[in-house]
C-alpha cells in the first residue's frame, strides 16, 4: 500500500492560505513554510484525508502529502490538488581570487 508523509503547514501561514486566491495548475510551495510531520499508508490522498479525518491531527486546508515517488499533493478547500517544491537558488560561491585587492598608494 502507498504511504505518503504528511507536511503540516506552519500556523502563522494558514490564515493567508484561507485568504490565498485559487490557483490553476500545480501549487508552488516553499520546504520553510512546513514542518515534516508523520507517514501514513493510505490508497490515495482521499484514503489519507478519511483515515486522519476522526484523529486527533487530521489534515488541515494547506496541508501536503508527498507520497513514496515524490509527488505532492496540497490539500485546499475543494480537495487535494498538484504542488511542487519550490527551492531557492544556491548561492555562487566566490573564490578569493575573484575579490578585487586596492592597489595601495606609497
Amino acid at each position: 500500500m502507498p504511504s505518503y508523509k504528511i507536511h503540516r503547514l506552519k500556523d502563522h501561514l494558514r490564515q493567508y492560505f484561507r485568504h490565498a486566491p485559487h490557483v490553476s495548475g500545480a501549487a508552488s510551495v516553499k520546504p520553510r513554510d512546513y514542518n515534516p510531520g508523520e507517514a501514513v499508508e493510505a490508497k490515495s490522498p482521499y484514503a489519507a484525508y478519511f483515515e486522519l479525518r476522526g484523529s486527533s491531527a487530521p489534515l488541515e486546508p494547506g496541508d501536503l502529502l508527498e507520497s513514496d515517488a515524490g509527488d505532492l499533493r496540497i490539500f485546499k478547500f475543494v480537495g487535494f490538488e498538484e504542488a511542487r517544491w519550490v527551492l531557492p537558488d544556491p548561492k555562487p560561491e566566490i573564490s578569493r581570487d575573484a575579490i578585487p585587492v586596492p592597489a595601495t598608494v606609497e
